[in-house]
């Protein structure tokens, strides 16, 4: 059995996510201690937990610890069982967190399966819905499987309330890909979106994205939410390149500008564009565990976070691959993942 420090490096719930992930596709028990030591509240949180239940459930797993609070957790995966679940958090945390843990797994399974989600979908320090299905899920179909996905509400801070479907035809193994080059911009596009809120919010933040990347009103889009169970705002840019769409975003908060927040995707989307390079930080983190599943694979990213240098530790733990990582003489730093 593998024993994790879960204060190690970045020291976050991705540590756990990753460790889940990676068991239920090796079958390799654990024991997770120091969960989230670092954080202000420690142990596990609601969305934590709601994630040790939902691999439970897809591993047939036997877990020990498994509460609110909880420091140490014991994992011990069983048979993957690929099939139709729901999983909710029953709070604003996030729900996408949740399918980044079972995702992995079900990815090659003996049989597809069908996933509904219920939380936060658009949260704060958490992939939100339009990045997974417009940038991340796009390049994991690239290895071979057939994922789609469809929000059906969205679920902002602090309500949640939000709901996706999730359907994976899973293939018998990965394949990696290697993604050195960005190609030219063929799309860009900026969308604000507010539930529950005045316009107004939306096309001031619209207004400070032409001025400050140079576009027309064609490129500038107003999403009006009807069906959330809360208030909220997000503004999106998303750039599409020959080889991959990048997505950045923003949230809306009580007592920010929407200038403000329009100001942040910018600087995030032109610091992208500046390096020339195709995956951003974000996404980075996200390709690290498909890629080392498969055990091929290459990347140029814009740079590795300590959340992406933490989470390369935990997959080495896992599996049996090595991470070669370079920085280029022009800008960005190459990642190649090999058996």
């Amino acid at each position: 059995m593998l024993t994790i420090d879960g204060s190690f490096g970045e020291g976050g719930g991705q540590i756990l996510r990753t460790a889940l992930g990676l068991s239920l596709i090796t079958g390799t028990p654990f024991k997770i201690e120091k969960i989230r030591a670092k954080r202000s509240k420690p142990g596990l949180m609601r969305q934590h937990l709601t994630a040790v239940n939902a691999a439970a459930k897809v591993g047939a797993a036997d877990v020990e610890g498994a509460a609110i609070g909880s420091q140490t957790l014991i994992f011990t995966p069983q048979n993957l069982l690929p099939g139709e679940y729901s999983f909710a958090v029953a709070t604003a945390g996030s729900a996408t967190l949740v399918l980044q843990t079972v995702l992995p797994a079900l990815l090659s399974a003996s049989a597809s399966s069908k996933l509904t989600l219920e939380g936060g979908t658009h949260n704060p320090f958490a992939p939100p819905f339009d990045f997974l299905a417009k940038s991340f899920l796009p390049l994991i179909n690239r290895m071979g499987p057939k994922i789609t996905a469809s929000l059906i509400r969205p679920g902002f801070y602090p309500a949640g309330g939000g709901r996706f479907v999730v359907e994976i035809e899973p293939v018998k193994s990965l394949s990696g890909f290697d993604l050195l080059q960005r190609g030219e911009i063929i799309a860009k596009r900026a969308k604000a979106m507010v539930a529950s809120l005045p316009t107004i919010i939306a096309e001031k933040e619209l207004k400070v994205i032409a001025h400050k990347m140079s576009w027309d009103s064609s490129c500038l889009h107003i999403e009006k939410i009807a069906n959330s169970a809360g208030p909220g705002n997000i503004v999106t840019i998303e750039l599409e390149s020959e080889n991959i769409c990048e997505v950045f975003t923003g949230f809306g908060e009580r007592g920010v500008k929407s200038e403000d927040v329009a100001e942040q995707v910018v600087k995030m989307a032109r610091r992208y564009l500046v390096s020339g390079v195709p995956v951003g930080e974000y996404l980075t983190d996200q390709l690290l565990v498909p890629l080392a599943i498969a055990g091929e694979g290459s990347f140029v990213s814009i740079g590795l976070s300590r959340h992406s240098t933490t989470n390369i530790e935990i997959i080495k733990k896992f599996l049996g691959v090595t991470f070669a990582i370079s920085q280029l003489e022009k800008s960005g730093w190459l990642i190649e993942i090999k058996k």
